[in-house]
């Protein structure tokens, strides 16, 4: 009887390996399709939320198959920085300039504010620390766009108790739960507190999560303060990078002083053995996805006016579909025991930061933009 060669074994998963992703892919382009269907015909439901709960289901209910597993890996790194990337396209910043300067310190103050603020509640109330990061990140920039773009590069403590994927599914639930409360709120208060269109829209578009949910809500109230919301939004979403790549630089300062100990083991245990000392490659200071989203940025800045606005809003359109399949990917990854167990203190720290969010942006509104 004859055996393989080691040739043979190392061979075939090289020649095999680009065709398993497709499978994956395919699934995740499927739920996506299917969620992008259903946020079109009921608008508050957030595709990302319907992915993600999708392939929670899918992955909790034994029904992702083995064939699948290698290309939901691809989608859950490679599709989602994709994503991230093409989200830049969405912002001009001379439009977010055009706001003024009392205008952008509210948004800056706000953001700060929020992440800070629920960090330390979250701490206090002992939620999972990628949940607190991830549900600050929501709260403070745009919902769950925000949520993908964060996840990308943080790293579980312990995936025993949660890891990243059931921190993502979790912090995405609770930003769109609150956005939407924030609907159906904020507009009743700006009647009450008789701003103004360009007060009321800052505040509108410094508070409430998700972009659509910052449309609907401003909507409610007229077009003017929509005008001025959107924009407002906007600028939020620029701090996503700047706050991505200082949590990445962190995580991997984090990730190097865990694993610091046991290198220097195995390196000692090469040396005894007579091995050559392998040394791993460090992962760049700021995440290449990060820079890619600035080009982006600079991309829609420099040539706004000058290419068709039908062009942006199709590339808006393919950024949001890659987010929607990177979250069925990491829904798939998702222990639903555990996190129906940990769900209601994150919900509290949701609530917490939705609240500091209105209440931090409503105070710079009144004294710097009213």
């Amino acid at each position: 009887m004859s055996t393989p060669g080691p040739s043979s074994k190392t061979s075939r998963p090289e020649a095999s390996g680009p065709v398993l992703s497709w499978p994956g892919i395919m699934l995740c382009a499927a739920v996506a399709a299917v969620a992008t269907a259903v946020n079109s015909a009921v608008p508050l439901v957030s595709a990302m939320l319907v992915a993600i709960l999708v392939g929670l289901l899918l992955r909790n209910l034994g029904l992702v198959p083995a064939l699948a597993e290698p290309g939901l890996k691809v989608t859950a790194r490679t599709v989602l920085r994709a994503g991230v990337v093409l989200l830049g396209l969405r912002l001009s910043v001379p439009a977010v300039l055009s706001l003024g300067w009392g205008a952008i310190g509210v948004i800056v103050a706000t953001v700060t504010c929020v992440y800070l603020a629920t960090l330390w509640a979250g701490r206090l109330l002992g939620v999972p620390r990628a949940t607190t990061i991830l549900t600050a990140t929501g709260t403070a920039i745009c919902g769950a766009a925000a949520v993908a773009g964060m996840s990308a590069v943080l790293r579980a403590d312990d995936e025993q108790t949660e890891s990243v994927e059931e921190a993502a599914a979790t912090a995405i639930a609770s930003v769109t739960l609150f956005g939407t409360i924030a609907i159906l709120v904020l507009p009743l208060l700006v009647s009450a507190l008789g701003l103004g269109a360009v007060p009321a829209g800052v505040w509108v578009g410094a508070s409430v999560h998700e972009v659509g949910q910052v449309v609907a809500a401003a909507g409610l109230v007229s077009t003017a303060v929509l005008d001025v919301a959107v924009v407002a939004k906007l600028g939020r979403v620029v701090l996503l990078a700047p706050l991505v790549a200082l949590v990445g630089v962190l995580e991997n300062r984090r990730a190097a002083r865990l694993v610091a100990q046991r290198t220097a083991a195995e390196e000692v245990g090469q040396v005894l053995r007579g091995q050559s000392v392998t040394h791993r490659a460090s992962a760049p200071v700021v995440p290449l996805f990060v820079l890619g989203f600035l080009a982006a940025v600079a991309a829609r800045s420099l040539l706004e006016g000058s290419v068709p606005a039908g062009v942006f809003t199709w590339v808006n359109a393919v950024a949001a579909f890659l987010l929607t399949m990177a979250m069925c990917a990491m829904g798939a990854g998702v222990n639903l025991r555990r996190l129906v167990r940990s769900g209601g203190r994150a919900l509290l720290l949701g609530a917490l930061a939705g609240v500091a969010g209105a209440v931090a942006s409503l105070v710079g509104v009144l004294v710097l933009v009213a």
